[in-house]
């Protein structure tokens, strides 16, 4: 299994739409691009926030050889499915497309019982020579892949982490507890988590709101993994309101509003997804505007302090390049 390292942040990308609802594989590249440029530490394309359950085969697997050409940091493909024969399959697909790893949302709909979802993921795990991230997201699922079945999937090689989205602190606290000895790591899969996540033992974050404000974020995760609570703490309510309001409704289509209000690419979606109310629209552009406010106050300071970039980091001497 080749080697990859889950700490840091993994914005979770959006799929661009042109207007005729095609996959925009120019404005992909652009976004993957920047994202690399801000200082992320991989990308997950095609997962929910990809818009993958609207995407044909092919267009996942386009959308992952372009994003795996346009970047050189890991790409971490979302392949997950309902249907263990059809994972196996898609994950195949995008490790010939050159991912680093993939992404498996447990089963939806169909509601396999613990023991299937063991089966599901080892299967894949068995087909497929890659590290692999368990995505636990019961809301969309319906069912949450609870902490045994967790740590029991710890144990195969190929299984290198688990997304934590349940919302629910202690059962991501009992499978940080569990597997902290092992070579797994947990990544919060919500933003409103992330530093609680990285508090208990987490290594970093599947992030939506990094797709508009990766700087902060990749700030935000770095000073908290640094052990600078302060800092991280004081990043983490600047972006409160932003990611309150990117899950006032469907994802994705607040963060490709807020996409579209900072020049970044279109806001369409795919059937049945919808554009946000106009309310939200309005709460999202209020809350980009006063971060690129406090951004201007900032930088006419002589700041520079609000993201922690990489790039920042490296000229200080802080970090490797």
């Amino acid at each position: 299994m080749a080697d990859i390292d889950l700490t840091g942040v993994f914005p979770a990308m959006t799929t661009p739409f042109t207007p005729d609802g095609r996959v925009d594989h120019e404005q992909l590249r652009a976004d993957a691009a920047r994202l690399a440029e801000a200082g992320v530490d991989g990308l997950v394309p095609v997962g929910s926030t990809g818009e993958s359950a609207t995407l044909t085969h092919d267009e996942h697997v386009a959308v992952v050889e372009t994003v795996v050409d346009a970047v050189d940091v890991p790409v971490v493909a979302g392949a997950g499915s309902n249907s263990t024969r059809e994972a196996v399959s898609l994950s195949r697909r995008s490790a010939e497309a050159g991912a680093d790893g993939l992404l498996l949302i447990s089963p939806y709909y169909n509601r396999p019982e613990q023991a299937g979802l063991l089966d599901h993921y080892r299967t894949v795990a068995d087909a497929v020579d890659l590290p692999q991230v368990v995505y636990n997201v019961p809301s969309r699922t319906g069912r949450n892949v609870e902490p045994d079945t967790v740590v029991a999937l710890a144990e195969h090689r190929n299984v290198a982490g688990y997304k934590a989205a349940s919302g629910d602190a202690g059962r991501i606290s009992e499978v940080i507890e569990r597997t902290r000895d092992a070579a797994f790591r947990v990544l919060s899969g919500d933003d409103g988590m992330t530093l609680p996540v990285i508090s208990m033992g987490g290594t970093g974050v599947v992030s939506v709101v990094a797709n508009v404000e990766p700087r902060r974020t990749v700030g935000m995760v770095r000073a908290a993994l640094e052990g600078d609570f302060d800092r991280a703490r004081a990043l983490h309510h600047e972006l409160g309101p932003l990611v309150r309001a990117l899950f006032a409704e469907s994802n994705p289509a607040p963060v490709k509003e807020a996409m579209a209000h900072r020049g970044l690419g279109p806001a369409t979606v795919r059937p049945p997804l919808t554009p946000p109310s106009e309310a939200n629209a309005g709460r999202l552009a209020a809350a980009l505007d006063d971060l690129a406010a406090s951004d201007a106050t900032a930088d006419s300071a002589g700041g520079g302090e609000r993201a922690g970039t990489r790039e920042d980091e490296c000229a200080d001497g802080e970090v490797d390049a």
